[in-house]
């Protein structure tokens, strides 16, 4: 996929993935699908609470990778 979420590199020290998880209202399996980069949509609601919970702006935890 050439969206890459950058999750990893952003909760690194701060939380677990449970805490996160806990925090946004989302599943640790959905959290998961999002870190793998597996997942197919995201909601604004969910990006939103993620940048909330890690103290971010959406554009740092997306990322556009071109495929090649």
């Amino acid at each position: 996929m050439s969206i890459v979420v950058n999750i990893d590199k952003l909760i690194l020290r701060k939380m677990t993935s449970r805490e996160l998880a806990e925090k946004v209202g989302i599943t640790e399996a959905n959290l998961s699908i999002l870190k793998t980069g597996k997942g197919k949509a995201i909601r604004f609601s969910t990006l939103e609470a993620l940048c909330k919970a890690l103290e971010c702006q959406p554009g740092d935890l997306l990322e556009y990778s071109p495929e090649e």
